[in-house]
């Protein structure tokens, strides 16, 4: 750090993101990213919107932002169109968490959570989750502090049911709570039904997942119109034009031909029950998981020997975490079958 870097991000410890190496091409199943491109008619938006780079995006992304809120059933002014789902978590932490309304959220979650709660200098507190790695809600339940829970949570891909969700909200109406969907398009319930019966209700979801977009950053914030005010009070104050014309142009395309990207999603959840088989198969313990993903461990081999040996043996990147109460585990994305055939053989060869 240079002598310049004030002292008030002395003990910041930024999030770190998966794997993106450059040595050699990988079977990457390490970052959650989709097996699958874009829709060719999403390519041809991009391409036709890069003629117009010359003028600044719409702030409000107002087109993308009527065509997400129809495909979801809410109305306009209950959306935020956002750089990235991240966005909307630094917003949300921002304006509704202080000393007053302290962070809570699970032990074992998105990383990112604590990174950017340490970055806007809001305190919090881990959760530990019960032995089988589910949220135990009572944890949450008049728990009157500011609340993110991921649904499905990651990297378990555990989901909570929808009237789990209820019971915090319910309990809890004088604190927000943020429902981070980044991968419920793969077998978990949406809250974002719920926006209208509950004012301390923000949904976070995203396209990289479903949508094929993790390169564009696209991420939207669902939550009754008074939050979404709070929310663009902070985005224009410091980002106003936080989503570029051809991101924005990506987005309305995809929602145009969403039915392509649902179709994947239904390949990718029979891809996971698929791995998740045959890897119970081999003796792993595979957590259930409503995701794009799959956390498992092996007693035959441990956590960080299995990514280790799949990586430089194999060319297979997954994910390993050091944190000690998933050490033993690996986060494996799920691709295509090919993908997914090569990775579990690949298993069975280091297994021998």
């Amino acid at each position: 750090m240079s002598r310049f870097f004030s002292e008030k991000f002395d003990s910041l410890m930024p999030y770190t993101p998966g794997e993106q190496p450059k040595d050699k091409k990988y079977i990457k199943l390490n970052t959650n990213e989709s097996p699958f491109p874009p829709s060719p008619e999403t390519l041809a938006a991009a391409e036709a919107e890069l003629k117009r780079l010359q003028l600044y995006p719409d702030p409000d992304c107002s087109e993308l932002g009527r065509a997400y809120a129809d495909l979801i059933g809410v109305k306009a002014e209950q959306v935020m169109i956002t750089n990235g789902s991240d966005e909307v978590l630094n917003l949300a932490f921002l304006a509704y968490a202080d000393e007053e309304a302290p962070l809570i959220m699970p032990d074992i979650t998105y990383g990112f959570y604590t990174s950017v709660a340490e970055y806007n200098r809001v305190s919090y507190e881990e959760i530990p989750l019960k032995d089988d790695f589910t949220i135990d809600i009572s944890d949450y339940v008049e728990a009157n502090k500011t609340i993110v829970i991921p649904n499905p949570n990651a990297p378990t891909g555990i989901a909570l049911e929808l009237e789990d969700i209820e019971k915090i909200l319910a309990s809890n109406p004088d604190n927000m709570v943020i429902i981070d969907e980044a991968y419920v398009d793969f077998g978990a319930e949406s809250a974002v039904s719920l926006i209208d019966k509950y004012e301390n209700l923000l949904v976070s979801q995203t396209f990289s997942k479903s949508r094929s977009m993790a390169g564009a950053r696209l991420g939207v914030a669902i939550a009754n119109e008074n939050v979404i005010q709070d929310l663009n009070t902070l985005r224009y104050a410091c980002n106003p034009y936080n989503v570029n014309r051809v991101t924005a142009a990506l987005g309305v395309a995809a929602i145009k031909t969403n039915s392509y990207y649902e179709n994947n999603c239904r390949i990718i959840a029979e891809n996971r029950e698929y791995t998740a088989d045959r890897l119970r198969e081999m003796g792993f313990q595979v957590i259930p998981s409503k995701s794009n993903f799959l956390l498992a461990k092996s007693d035959r081999i441990s956590g960080e020997e299995l990514y280790r040996r799949l990586k430089y043996e194999k060319g297979i990147l997954i994910r390993h975490f050091n944190k000690e109460r998933i050490k033993e585990y690996n986060r494996i994305t799920i691709g295509t079958r090919e993908d997914m055939d090569a990775f579990l053989k690949a298993v069975e060869e280091v297994l021998v």
